[in-house]
């Protein structure tokens, strides 16, 4: 190698550095949203029973991969998501539905078959806010 051309890395290897350690910085966040939530799998698989605080009717879903407790107001898919807090006790998670709205769910677990749930947004057009228990009660 010549004297110039080592010259010329010298000069140019900070930048590569740089844009390296950017480009990791920029990535980290990526692969945290892909390896999340699971809490939400150490919960047991079955029907669960849905308690909102505040009188309203009872709910019953079937629990395949605790995912389903995230959108509760939102069933349909084509949502995103982004996962807020990714703990193993407690996960939050912020999703928008095109054309239906947005929510933030939060979810506490106690066992695995009881956990708490909190979760606000908008849904068709109208605000929501829920807090609630949902507890494992037996099969699908």
């Amino acid at each position: 190698m010549t004297d110039a051309n080592t010259t010329r890395i010298r000069r140019l290897a900070p930048w590569g550095l740089a844009a390296a350690g950017a480009a990791l910085c920029l990535a980290v966040p990526v692969l945290a949203q892909g390896a999340g939530l699971a809490m939400l799998g150490t919960l047991t698989k079955g029907e669960w029973t849905i308690k909102q605080r505040g009188g309203a009717a009872d709910r019953k879903i079937c629990l395949k991969s605790g995912a389903e407790l995230i959108q509760l107001m939102h069933r349909e898919s084509g949502c995103s998501r982004f996962v807020v807090e990714d703990d193993a006790a407690r996960v939050t998670v912020q999703y928008t539905c095109p054309g239906n709205g947005y929510g933030r769910t939060s979810i506490r677990r106690e066992t695995g078959a009881l956990v708490q749930l909190e979760s606000q947004g908008i849904h068709d057009g109208m605000p929501f806010q829920m807090t609630a228990e949902a507890r494992r009660t037996g099969p699908c």
